[in-house]
């Protein structure tokens, strides 16, 4: 998708009511250290619109992106980072419960995962969590540049044997550094919204605006 504005539309908290967008919209669910905020705004070509900090547990709303005011990417609380009280937890859980519940235009889920590490009992439940609640997450393997080339399919395959993923399912590894993998994404995003049709007509109308 060709990128030409983003906007971080709605914020929700955990006694606002969910929106209806009426636009296709994609979640990205993982844990507060996964490195969520860097993938979302590699995704839209931005450096900062999603906060990233060094200190994990900051998302703790559900932000909703404005993708050419045609999709949305919502990103989702971190889980699973033991500073944070247990109620506090809780309610984050009910909050991503409720969304995954009430959204009538999502589309898909996309689950991080660290490709260094073994999948933690956090992100085993979270997997079997989406499934439970009608969604096939599809795996993002984050902070790929950290692993060298070697290791990359050994740790793919310890991340599928851990969450004991489905036949089938997909698993992207990807880079904030290096963008690695963000085409991919994008491909799969496309299609499951249905959007690529519109993304590339549009395209094309600019071309045609620009060489009149």
């Amino acid at each position: 998708m060709i990128i030409k504005n983003v906007s971080l539309d709605i914020v929700c908290g955990i006694t606002s009511k969910l929106p209806v967008t009426g636009r296709p919209e994609v979640a990205f669910a993982g844990k507060s250290n996964v490195g969520k905020s860097s993938l979302i705004n590699g995704l839209m070509n931005r450096k900062s619109l999603a906060r990233t900090s060094a200190q994990p547990g900051k998302t703790q709303t559900i932000n909703f992106y404005n993708i050419n005011e045609c999709i949305y990417l919502v990103d989702l609380p971190g889980y699973g980072y033991a500073k944070v009280a247990q109620s506090e937890k809780e309610k984050w859980g009910k909050m991503i419960e409720n969304y995954l519940h009430a959204s009538k235009d999502l589309k898909a889920v996309f689950l991080l995962i660290d490709i260094r590490h073994e999948p933690s009992a956090n992100d085993k439940m979270m997997y079997d969590w989406i499934i439970h609640n009608g969604y096939e997450p599809i795996i993002i393997a984050t902070k790929l540049d950290k692993l060298k080339r070697s290791q990359v399919q050994k740790n793919i395959k310890m991340i599928k044997e851990g969450l004991k993923l489905r036949p089938g399912s997909s698993i992207i590894p990807f880079s904030s550094v290096t963008k690695q993998g963000r085409e991919e994404i994008w491909a799969l995003i496309d299609e499951l919204t249905g959007m690529a049709p519109a993304a590339t007509d549009e395209a094309d109308k600019d071309r045609k605006t620009e060489t009149k």
